[in-house]
């Protein structure tokens, strides 16, 4: 996750700056839950995981220059990530969308703390929230633009996340999900237990999204793109 860092390479042997020429911290210890129940702690860090998790490559499989192009958003304000995770897209997204507040939600109390200690400490406009996967604590009505980044595979129930998504989001807010495309490949997760854009896009129309599109044009990930209608309706009239 591309957190800043002082950019002295003598100071940082052997580490590669992120795209804006910062460096990269290491990652908080990891705990997710996969589909079939299994759960993976990882209590110590491990060094071998922080060149593939925090690699800047990541920027390059997901640009948010090429997602911000898509997405159309007219207003930058309030953007919240679902699954934050140490918080590395949220920082690329301040960086360069310039939100007044990002919130940035994790189920993990470890990954809260350390988005405290490490992150809000030198973004304080990122704000961590601690969640659980069926609900996020924050207000209705209060978001420009909700994404989850590479979770959607690790939840039990994301059709909840979804339907949680719209109601944190205004009027005519957008939402997207990125996940690993359902194919085998030397990164990510098992095929198996990825999911498939058309899963989300349904879920998202469920949830009462409208102008649900589904993009396939980066090489490792698909994304979904949705939007909450500016005028909804009673469905018992």
């Amino acid at each position: 996750m591309a957190i800043g860092f002082p950019n002295k390479a003598s100071a940082h042997p052997g580490k590669k700056p992120t795209l804006d020429g910062k460096w990269l911290l290491p990652r908080a210890p990891l705990c997710v839950k996969f589909k079939k129940g299994l759960t993976v702690n990882e209590k110590k860090f491990d060094p071998k995981k922080l060149r593939k998790l925090n690699d800047p490559q990541r920027l390059m499989d997901i640009p948010p220059d090429y997602i911000w192009e898509k997405m159309h958003i007219e207003k930058s304000d309030v953007f919240v990530e679902i699954g934050a995770g140490i918080a590395f897209f949220s920082v690329a997204f301040l960086q360069k969308f310039k939100p007044s507040t990002l919130y940035a939600c994790d189920l993990s109390e470890v990954m809260i703390n350390w988005i405290k200690e490490n992150v809000s400490s030198k973004y304080p406009n990122i704000i961590p929230v601690k969640t659980e996967e069926r609900a996020v604590p924050l207000d209705d009505g209060i978001a420009d633009l909700v994404f989850m980044i590479n979770l959607h595979h690790e939840l039990e129930s994301p059709s909840l996340s979804v339907e949680e998504a719209y109601r944190i989001l205004k009027p005519g807010g957008k939402v997207f999900v990125v996940d690993w495309k359902k194919k085998d490949m030397p990164e990510g997760p098992p095929a198996k237990i990825r999911c498939l854009p058309e899963e989300v896009k349904e879920q998202m129309v469920n949830a009462g999204f409208i102008d649900v599109d589904i993009y396939n044009e980066l090489q490792k990930h698909f994304w979904v793109v949705g939007k909450k209608a500016i005028f909804t309706y009673n469905k018992a009239n």
